[in-house]
């Protein structure tokens, strides 16, 4: 089955800062040049569509991230979701790491990994 160029699957796995921003930065660049993403988190990445993400591991390189110029966590995931970025929370991760529907940030949709599979079949898939 031929990929499709134009979208990007990216999957969040772990719940550490590093990755949470290189998902989002990887997230708005791709939406910026006019590609579909769909980003999902599950498992610790969960932590990363909190709106209170400070459980993420290194959460508070984001100070230093912001203190040096580069967009910080909030601005990267504000900026996905103002491009259209499909954020998608796994609800076993929900579970496993305590958070509710209610604690995620705004505009994130709780959806299984099956329906990821199937929604993101064609996509080319990246891992930070």
């Amino acid at each position: 089955m031929p990929t499709d160029p134009r979208h990007l699957a990216i999957l969040l796995c772990r719940g550490a800062y590093d990755s949470a921003h290189a998902t989002f930065m990887l997230a708005a660049a791709a939406a910026a040049l006019n590609q579909r993403v769909t980003v999902f988190a599950m498992g610790a990445g969960v932590r990363a569509l909190a709106r209170d993400w400070s459980r993420l591991e290194g959460a508070t390189e984001d100070t230093l991230y912001q203190h040096r110029g580069v967009p910080g966590l909030d601005e990267l995931r504000d900026a996905c979701r103002d491009l259209g970025v499909a954020l998608w929370a796994c609800p076993t991760g929900l579970v496993g790491e305590a958070l509710t529907q209610a604690e995620l940030s705004a505009g994130v949709s709780e959806n299984g990994l099956a329906s990821f599979l199937e929604a993101t079949r064609e996509a080319r898939f990246i891992s930070p």
